[in-house]
């Protein structure tokens, strides 16, 4: 089985591949320096408009600010919950370090995100089973999904 083949089965329809053919060329692809494009909160689902937003047993109530994991409340920070929340909607996207800086934390350096990051990451490693933030470098980054029952 190709290593493809084996990244499709993985993401199980879970979210979209991209191919591409160097470093370059992924950056490109993943780059906006403008940050995402507006999205009008007419057209948003119901519950994100809330600021709910929900990835398997991970949920992180913008509003009401709370996060949860299998029903269980997390305490994180506003920086960590807000991290937690771009990282969350949509999954599997690479974020830039300059999009963070300017959407969680207000403009501040790489070294403010790094902390953040680093925070957010221990304790989101006691989760059993839970997502993890990774570092795709160069870039940014990007949360994966929780681990599957049937992953070995």
């Amino acid at each position: 089985m190709s290593m493809r083949e084996r990244v499709l089965s993985q993401l199980d329809g879970s979210a979209p591949v991209l191919s591409c053919s160097d470093l370059t060329e992924l950056r490109e692809l993943l780059s906006t320096p403008t940050g995402p494009a507006p999205v009008d909160p007419a057209v948003l689902p119901l519950a994100e408009a809330r600021g709910l937003v929900e990835w398997d047993e991970l949920v992180v109530d913008r509003a009401g600010q709370l996060v949860t994991w299998r029903g269980e409340v997390l305490p994180l920070t506003p920086t960590e919950r807000e991290l937690l929340a771009l990282l969350l909607g949509p999954p599997l996207v690479v974020w830039s370090y300059e999009r963070l800086c300017a959407s969680a934390l207000d403009g501040a350096d790489t070294a403010a995100l790094q902390s953040a990051i680093k925070r957010l990451r221990r304790r989101l490693r006691g989760l059993p089973g839970g997502p993890q933030v990774h570092t795709v470098r160069g870039l940014g980054y990007r949360l994966d999904p929780p681990a599957r029952l049937n992953d070995h």
